[in-house]
């Protein structure tokens, strides 16, 4: 924690929030309903939508069942194919401010690509969807990304990763101080020179939103433990045993800078009364209705053809149909139950899932 800028650690009011005001041990949320086909590569027809009305509902019964949170994918443009895969999007702050006035309980979270988004104007957009949620709002930064979506915005990604991340510790510096008690400020950094800075009103109940964040780079764990409240991987991992190696790691390494970190991970739900049935399902919209024409896009962003290691490639593009990342869990009630329980053991605080169609597969799922 930047103990210069955050004036909440430590507060009631903070743990709170960090707890996602819930006595779960073990969080549960929704991750990419804000996005066309959520994280499912399919043309099934019975696929996410990403429909407003539906939504709404489905953010009204998440915090109606007990669902602790809600995580959108900041996404500007899609992966093509046949579906667009996450070609229709909502925009995750306004998103965040329409759900959190349509329920009493749940955390919403943004997921905001830092470079795109002014402090200034952020502080305040942040604020704001605080005060409509009473303390219930989330932020989730981005430090980097698509390269053709900074491009759709007139801006160049940094070329040196460090410089990125420098720009990152300022723009969340620049923001706690906005949020905090100073009544007016210059904020003279390296990267940014803001000058007579004013906010008000500040985030609900003299606290800050919970702020989480998933740097995978050598650079992106440290400004974590720095500066925000939860750590998301999502790292597809060979083992859960693996898995709970590295969760103990994070742990480990975020004491070093005298805290210790929540740890999330990510994943993909089917559950069926019978194993057999979650399991033809799953087969039916993995490899049936599978859209391969995203999968092949999303590879070919990364420099990854087929002519260079066909092998390889098909192994890679079948793995992003099954699940883009993380644990994918199929089965009974009773078995996912089993898998989420094992993952609590691992050392995992959560888990933000997705459904084929969320709205239709929640109702089962919390029964």
């Amino acid at each position: 924690m930047n103990m210069k800028v955050d004036h909440w650690a430590g507060t009631q009011a903070m743990r709170q929030r960090i707890e996602m005001y819930g006595g779960h041990k073990f969080k549960l949320g929704l991750f990419g309903a804000n996005c066309s086909n959520g994280r499912s590569m399919t043309v099934a027809p019975e696929r996410w939508m990403a429909d407003w009305g539906e939504t709404e509902q489905l953010a009204e019964l998440s915090d109606t069942v007990g669902i602790d949170f809600l995580l959108p994918i900041g996404r500007w443009r899609g992966y093509q194919g046949a579906t667009d895969h996450q070609g229709s999007t909502f925009e995750t702050i306004t998103w965040a401010c329409g759900l959190l006035a349509r329920t009493k309980r749940i955390t919403v979270f943004a997921t905001v690509h830092a470079p795109m988004f002014n402090p200034v104007l952020a502080a305040k957009e942040f604020v704001t969807a605080d005060q409509i949620g009473r303390g219930r709002f989330g932020l989730n930064i981005v430090i980097a990304w698509n390269d053709s979506e900074f491009r759709m915005f007139g801006i160049e990604q940094r070329k040196e990763h460090e410089a990125r991340y420098e720009y990152g510790q300022e723009w969340i510096d620049s923001i706690k101080r906005m949020w905090g008690p100073e009544e007016e400020f210059d904020f003279i950094g390296k990267t940014m020179q803001l000058r007579g800075l004013r906010l008000k009103p500040k985030p609900y109940g003299g606290t800050r939103p919970v702020i989480m964040n998933a740097g995978m780079s050598k650079t992106g764990p440290a400004y974590a433990f720095r500066n925000t409240d939860a750590y998301f991987t999502a790292t597809r991992y060979a083992s859960l045993e693996i898995a709970a190696k590295e969760v103990a790691e994070i742990k480990a390494q975020s004491r070093e800078y005298g805290r210790e970190i929540p740890v999330y991970t990510v994943g993909e739900i089917v559950c069926r009364p019978t194993r057999k049935g979650a399991q033809d399902f799953f087969r039916y919209w993995t490899e049936e209705q599978a859209d391969w024409g995203a999968a092949d896009y999303m590879l070919s962003l990364k420099n990854i053809r087929r002519a260079d290691d066909p092998e390889a490639y098909d192994r890679q593009r079948k793995a992003l149909i099954y699940g883009q990342s993380g644990f994918t869990m199929i089965g009974t009630p009773d078995d996912v139950a089993d898998e989420l329980e094992r993952l609590s053991a691992a050392g995992f605080n959560g888990l933000g899932f997705s459904f084929l169609n969320y709205l239709t597969e929640l109702p089962y799922f919390a029964q």
